[in-house]
């Protein structure tokens, strides 16, 4: 016998679409977009469909796994979920009576969205006194940037769009990134509007796109400034907006003086006069619209080239026009009271942390050492930059590693002791979305398989061995969701852990234009001169100095970029096969030109290397990157490469301008020939 059940897409990705699941002798046997969620509209994406083989896989943990051969061969035997248990509470106590709690160190990220089951971990190592970890690795510097200019708070609602005349996606690929924005964008375009996008590569977007500029990474604040100048050269700008809502504008002229196009085009690899129609179609349409991705802030100052292009929209009034604005997240609009669920206060005063981007530096030299590591809703092993120094670390004989994962990443691989999880399908949660203005609740419609747990219970389990008696450590999903919604915040008010219940997405009280009664700034105002960044010694003003890998200036000629492939979300599905073939081999996309300056021929395999490592990919030559850029949309697993080393043996754990991201996309390499 069938049923239908609603759920939600758990991965991390701001469409966060509603779903139905049809369930079949406990199995989930197919999922299919919810036609009646407001956003995501009846349709998913390829990846999703392919959930129930994710879900389903022969290859899937169904019990606890202790390592059972050198650390780093696979080799486990299973145990039970009593000595699994055991094992970890003994780790525990012995690391912190010889090397004290902060020798413990979780690490952890997004490969749950679901708010309660994602944070599961946090008050159990606040208590613990462990090491903490700052989960930076993605949009923290885009988020600082972009507040740093308007404030926090939700942005443009992408509903809204439809009204618009003029789009720029700036840094995303929206149809494998933000495929549910695309049908409001395509509206609006129906109705006259222009789409134009701007990224360093010819992905999806852009070859659907009116007009698409290939800037050189790195280079976006440059652009942003020049676009600047011209829109106040031409006098394109809403005086009124400006006067009321801006501060520092007199500062701001003087600043963009120094970009002309003719300048900029040097730093961005574009002609001038394409710069300036760029700007001047900006400054005449009636209701323009900027869409930002992560891309174009995952630079060493991508912080200040995400600052510089949200002020854009400040200086020809598209804030307060229908259709016009901009949107980074929406996520500020469901502002849970997570310190519930988090407990901070249940830290002792003055544990050291650790920034995510730098897991290689962390457990290779951190003094004193990490001894235990627990690892969960991610793999680093992959993910994290500097991959070599990531595995040296996660190899040391002195280091005890946890993961709970549904498959044997290759985190998991190197573990001493795997715990199986449950997935979404399995679990209660709640879940926001940072791309549009709804929220949603779901329910178990299929049990773990095996001896698969949530992480919630795991952790509690834990906490209770372990003698701690807070309620959070002993409350159920749904009594954590009725803490959750207790903020006060207008923007939950009416939302219910009784509406929530039925399993329908219930919007939030976004207002029509979230900046309509001002701006989250210390000044109230958009700020073209920000007081706040003054404070920390940084430039006041947007910059356009382009981003670059000081490493390997001299020594490497190609830049590198690494954006999501559209069969993958990051590391996700790399464990269904057929998305996998898909996919087709790891690739990496060079110029002719320099193609043919380093004997490289189409479908050849070469090595791609710098200072820090190398891989092995598949050249594709094609003119959809430029001179000088190379691309590897990934992200493939070590074991899905020819060499068997994925591309972040060639990233940096440098860290961003603001906010402690990585700087994925600013990193030179060379390429040649495989021998």
């Amino acid at each position: 016998m069938e049923s239908l059940w609603p759920s939600v897409c758990p991965f991390d990705c701001p469409d966060t679409c509603g779903l139905l699941v049809k369930v079949r002798d406990q199995r989930a046997v197919a999922v299919g977009g919810d036609p009646g969620h407001p956003f995501t509209r009846g349709f998913i994406c390829q990846k999703m469909r392919h959930y129930p083989a994710r879900v389903h896989s022969p290859a899937r943990l169904t019990q606890p796994l202790l390592r059972d051969g050198a650390k780093g061969s696979g080799a486990f035997r299973p145990i039970g979920w009593g000595e699994a248990l055991d094992i970890i509470e003994r780790q525990i106590n012995q690391t912190v009576e010889r090397h004290g709690a902060e020798a413990i160190l979780p690490y952890s990220y997004a490969g749950h969205m679901g708010v309660v089951q994602r944070q599961a971990g946090d008050a159990f190592f606040h208590k613990l006194g462990a090491s903490r970890l700052e989960r930076t690795i993605c949009g923290t510097t885009a988020g600082l940037g972009f507040s740093m200019s308007l404030g926090r708070g939700p942005s443009t609602d992408i509903e809204s769009v439809v009204d618009s005349d003029f789009i720029i996606i700036w840094g995303s690929n929206t149809l494998t990134t933000n495929l549910h924005a695309w049908p409001f964008f395509s509206e609006a375009r129906r109705r006259g509007a222009r789409i134009v996008v701007i990224d360093p590569y010819q992905n999806r977007t852009a070859r659907r796109a009116d007009q698409h500029l290939m800037l050189r990474p790195g280079s976006d604040a440059a652009l942003a400034l020049a676009m600047m100048q011209v829109l106040i050269g031409e006098d394109l700008l809403a005086h009124d907006f400006i006067a009321r809502h801006t501060l520092g504008f007199e500062q701001l002229r003087e600043r963009a003086q120094e970009w002309p196009p003719e300048r900029a085009a040097q730093v961005c690899g574009l002609d001038a006069q394409e710069i300036a129609g760029l700007a001047r179609d900006y400054g005449r349409a009636r209701a323009p619209y900027i869409r930002t991705g992560f891309g174009f802030a995952r630079q060493v100052r991508g912080g200040m080239a995400m600052r510089a292009v949200a002020l854009l929209p400040a200086l020809v009034g598209a804030l307060h026009q229908p259709g016009g604005g901009i949107t980074r997240t929406t996520s500020e609009a469901a502002p849970f009271n997570m310190k519930a669920l988090t407990r901070p206060d249940l830290a002792p005063p003055g544990v050291r942390s650790f920034n995510m981007v730098q897991l290689g530096r962390a457990l290779t030299q951190a003094q004193p050492p990490v001894r235990l590591l627990y690892v969960y809703l991610c793999n680093p092993a992959v993910v994290a930059p500097d991959t070599s120094q990531v595995l040296a670390g996660l190899m040391r004989q002195d280091l005890f590693t946890v993961v709970q994962e549904m498959f044997l990443t290759e985190t998991a691989c190197l573990a001493d002791l795997v715990l199986p999880s449950a997935c979404s399908l399995e679990m209660t949660d709640l879940y926001r979305a940072y791309g549009h203005y709804h929220v949603q609740m779901a329910k178990p419609v299929i049990p773990p398989p095996g001896q698969a747990r949530p992480l919630l219970a795991v952790f509690q389990e834990l906490a209770g061995r372990l003698g701690f008696t807070e309620p959070v450590f002993r409350a159920g999903e749904e009594e954590i969701i009725s803490w959750l919604l207790r903020t006060g915040s207008p923007y939950l008010e009416g939302i219910t852990l009784e509406g929530l219940a039925s399993g329908r997405p219930l919007r939030v009280n976004a207002p029509a234009n979230p900046y309509a009664a001002g701006f989250l700034t210390p000044s109230g105002k958009v700020e073209f001169y920000s007081q706040a960044l003054e404070a920390l010694g940084l430039d006041p003003l947007p910059a356009g100095a382009p981003s670059q890998d000081d490493e390997g200036l001299g020594r490497y000629a190609l830049q590198l970029i690494t954006p999501p492939r559209h069969q993958f979300l990051n590391s996700t599905f790399n464990e269904v096969p057929a998305l996998v073939a898909q996919a087709g081999p790891a690739v990496i996309l060079i110029h002719p030109r320099d193609a043919a300056a380093r004997g490289i021929a189409d479908g050849q395999e070469v090595r791609v290397f710098n200072g820090r490592g190398a891989c092995v990919l598949r050249v594709r030559v094609s003119q959809e990157t430029r001179p000088g850029v190379t691309v590897a949309e990934g992200l493939y697993w070590g074991r899905h490469t020819p060499g068997g080393q994925g591309i972040n043996h060639l990233t940096s754990q440098d860290l961003a301008d603001l906010g402690g991201s990585c700087a994925f996309h600013c990193n030179l390499v060379e390429v040649a020939p495989r021998q």
